[in-house]
């Protein structure tokens, strides 16, 4: 691009001024897709600015995901719209209309959740109801989670899912170019957020226990801002995090100062204990669970508790927008978390979903597949090629989740969504799947 015609028509010299202009000139194609902008210091001498001005407003630009690239490589256009777009996620369903079984998405069976006609008249009985007042949880949510809850807190907060909570925190703690440690593979709007902010990843490999380690100790060398996990049951690959695993990384993270964040997706629906650091580090651990998994995703409920400082900076966020998660859903929570027959009904979901997981397991077994029986909602199968898988399973109308949209590392598998499995689907199933996977 020619820097006399750009630096015409930046005529607001601040890093917001270029960082806007230059957005709208994208933005209305006059400098299109793939162009190379000017090298930061020839810009910057035509503007009469220092180098720091315009590298900030690329910095701005790059995290709008408008431009791409840095250093001797130069900056170039990559996008046209300031809008930010989870891609991976987006990219999850979008596989036509030929699809017979759709087993992408790990989505609890709506015929496995509990009714919630009663619960919707207790949570209309809460006594604040329909007040402006910010709270951050009601008594009621409170008082039900609390002798549950895996670690000691000083705060808690209600919200619109868990990962609400989770992008509250991501936007709220962290800047861009922060280096966050996460499992590789873990949940894909995980990688989404981060992706958005512009932050470092560092893949933290796993095995059947959870996270290594020895795969830590190494990468917190590099200092990172935090640690995602999830402690409990893994939503991507069905490994569960053991109490000797849980005591192992207390020891590796204890010199240093990484904050530890905790996201219990599964909750009531995993079939194991829940062994959280903040047992250990209750002044560093930010603890997550969801409620929609097990209780309904229309809730969209989950709990956050951590230090007190860090769980206001978050409910400070969130007044820019909701300021508080409805008071009728936290209430009816509070009663279904109470409710007896609500419980044996997510006993009953566990078991069922248990039976479906091993159905398939079995018929792979026949087929020459062995996989660990792990937890949770779906299975994760390795591949020689994911691409291959797709387009297989595609042809015979199946759809699943290619490893990639959730790993940050290597390896090529692929997810399969067990919740929704009936019977008679089970057998062609597995041999569509046994044509996919190639030669393990």
């Amino acid at each position: 691009m020619d820097v006399t015609w750009l630096a015409a028509r930046l005529t607001e010299v601040s890093v917001k001024g270029i960082a806007t202009k230059t957005a709208a000139l994208i933005e209305k194609g006059e400098i299109p897709s793939g162009t190379h902008l000017p090298p930061v210091r020839e810009l910057a001498q035509a503007l009469g600015v220092s180098p720091a001005t315009v590298s900030a407003a690329w910095s701005q630009l790059r995290r709008q995901k408008m431009v791409a690239g840095k250093g001797r490589g130069g900056v170039w256009v990559c996008g046209g719209s300031l809008t930010p777009r989870p891609l991976r996620f987006e990219q999850i369903g979008n596989y036509g209309s030929a699809i017979r079984a759709d087993l992408a998405m790990a989505s609890p069976d709506p015929a496995l959740l509990p009714d919630l006609k009663t619960a919707m008249l207790q949570g209309i009985s809460c006594p604040t109801l329909n007040s402006y007042q910010r709270e951050a949880i009601v008594p009621a949510l409170l008082a039900a989670i609390k002798p549950q809850w895996p670690c000691p807190a000083e705060a808690w907060l209600a919200t619109d899912g868990g990962f609400d909570a989770m992008n509250g925190i991501i936007q709220t703690l962290f800047r861009p170019g922060d280096k966050i440690v996460i499992e590789d593979p873990t949940a894909t709007r995980l990688l989404d957020m981060l992706d958005n902010l512009g932050a470092e990843i560092l893949p933290l490999a796993c095995d059947e226990e959870g996270p290594l380690p020895g795969a830590l100790a190494l990468l917190l060398d590099k200092h990172p801002a935090a640690l995602i996990y999830q402690p409990r049951t893994h939503s991507a690959t069905g490994h569960t995090l053991s109490q000797a695993r849980s005591e192992a990384l207390a020891a590796a993270l204890a010199n240093s100062t990484t904050l530890i964040i905790e996201d219990d997706g599964i909750g009531e629906l995993s079939a194991q204990p829940l062994y959280s650091l903040g047992r250990w580090f209750p002044e560093r651990t930010l603890h997550v669970r969801s409620f929609s998994k097990a209780y309904g995703p229309d809730l969209r409920l989950a709990v956050l508790s951590g230090p007190q400082q860090l769980v206001e900076r978050i409910q400070s966020w969130r007044n820019f927008g909701a300021s508080w998660t409805s008071r009728i859903l936290q209430q009816a929570v509070a009663w279904l978390l109470q409710n007896e027959s609500t419980q044996r009904q997510i006993a009953h979901a566990r078991a069922v979903y248990r039976q479906r997981r091993r159905l398939l397991l079995g018929e792979l077994e026949k087929k020459g597949i062995y996989l660990p029986d792990r937890d949770g909602l779906s299975i994760c199968i390795p591949v020689q090629s994911e691409q291959f898988a797709m387009i297989t399973l595609a042809a015979r109308g199946i759809a699943v989740l290619p490893g990639e949209r959730c790993r940050s590392g290597n390896g090529q598998f692929i997810r399969v969504s067990t919740a929704m499995l009936m019977e008679e689907d089970v057998g062609s199933i597995a041999e569509a799947l046994a044509l996919a996977t190639g030669p393990l």
